[in-house]
């Protein structure tokens, strides 16, 4: 069995982090999105991969390249416009053979574990089958209306609980589905969806059914989302091992795994599970907590406290600083006493839409240079290549190449 996976978009609602690579790439348990689907289906034997690749491709190409060094055959092709799932689906007829039973469809940007697909491709049937998972809170997600396992609506994006069962845009299909695709109609939104192709089918009679999964499924829609992905992860994986040295005074307790040629410092304090990339230096006191993940190339100093926090590649940060429930930002520079403050239930507007974040303190875009005794406010974004000076207090967003004084 085959398998295309979506990963063209780039996942406006995550910015700052998506200002510079695509939201399949973010990185979770200190791997990106994308690599813990391909893992979930080299697990479950499925090797040939189909990668629809558009924004920031290259960082994807970069890192998979033809997926040899994750027991997978990838090839690649371009989305140059973004023209819908359909589109998108359609576009890979060319490497799936008519006489192929059938092949897996999978969004990019969505945290699954094997078990996850091998729930779908043991029971698939029909025409096409549609993986779905129960949710009492459904607003914003495409919802399923089934008899059984037999398909009879796709609504999307419902404002109301018509149904529990959400869509999670995993599907099995046969390659009858690119003829259906040819016939299917542009959407309101300018796009060629999926789901109206399904549609299509179910109201032509045809067999569209649907599994439902209790295992993991977690859409990260915005970027604070990361966080509790991030968790949900760490908590699940089995322990890893600690591949750097800790030496004499530093206390280590529970799951913490750490990479080649990490040095954690006498007086850290650190209680996992925590996962700390390679090079790292984790200087003296320092205080790491549950759930934060730490990237490859990246110096914490001394008596900084930090927890429930996703630290990208290549950052440095200062002593005496407090991060909480954030989600720092490749390559930063934070200086001392950098304080996060946290709130609960802050209130957001991302694309003009009015969300509400969980406990969040702050959101880092890439190469961002904060001074000395800089205190953030909950809730607040700084995009990529920010420079804050000294002695601020960052009250608002700050948008890209931001310079505060």
């Amino acid at each position: 069995m085959k398998a295309i996976i979506l990963a063209a978009g780039e996942g406006v609602r995550c910015r700052p982090l998506t200002l510079t690579r695509s939201k399949v790439m973010l990185p979770v348990a200190n791997k990106p999105i994308l690599e813990h689907i391909i893992h979930s289906l080299a697990t479950n034997g499925i090797q040939d991969i189909i990668l629809i690749v558009g924004y920031e491709k290259e960082r994807i190409m970069n890192h998979f390249e033809d997926g040899v060094n994750f027991g997978v055959n990838i090839r690649y092709i371009e989305q140059t416009a973004q023209l819908g799932t359909a589109h998108a689906i359609q576009m890979a007829h060319t490497l799936i053979e008519d006489d192929e039973e059938r092949f897996l469809v999978l969004n990019g940007d969505n945290i699954i574990e094997p078990r996850t697909i091998s729930d779908l491709i043991s029971r698939c049937r029909g025409d096409a089958t549609i993986l779905t998972t129960r949710r009492v809170h459904t607003t914003g997600y495409g919802v399923v209306n089934a008899d059984g396992e037999k398909v009879r609506k796709i609504i999307e994006k419902s404002t109301t609980a018509i149904s529990h069962l959400v869509n999670t845009g995993i599907y099995v299909f046969n390659p009858r589905i690119f003829q259906e695709i040819e016939r299917t109609a542009i959407s309101q939104r300018g796009e060629y969806e999926i789901t109206d192709t399904l549609q299509q089918m179910i109201d032509e009679g045809q067999d569209v059914t649907m599994i439902s999964t209790e295992s993991l499924w977690l859409d990260a829609v915005y970027a604070w989302d990361l966080l509790e992905a991030n968790s949900t992860v760490l908590n699940i994986s089995e322990p890893g091992s600690m591949k750097g040295s800790v030496e004499d005074g530093a206390v280590v307790i529970g799951d913490v795994r750490t990479g080649n040629n990490t040095t954690i410092h006498p007086g850290c304090y650190i209680v996992g599970p925590v996962a700390i990339g390679d090079n790292c230096d984790i200087g003296p006191h320092a205080v790491i907590l549950p759930s934060t993940t730490i990237g490859d190339n990246t110096s914490i100093g001394s008596f900084t406290h930090i927890q429930n926090t996703i630290i990208m590649n290549d950052v440095r940060i200062g002593p005496h600083g407090y991060i909480s429930n954030s989600v720092i930002g490749s390559n930063d520079s934070i200086g001392p006493y950098f304080i996060t403050e946290e709130k609960d239930n802050v209130s957001m507007e991302v694309e003009e839409v009015l969300t509400t974040a969980g406990k969040l303190g702050t959101i880092t875009g890439d190469d961002t240079v904060i001074g000395h005794r800089v205190l953030v406010k909950a809730g607040i974004l700084i995009a990529a290549n920010c420079s804050i000076e000294s002695g601020n207090v960052i009250t608002k967003h700050l948008p890209v190449n931001s310079i505060v004084i």
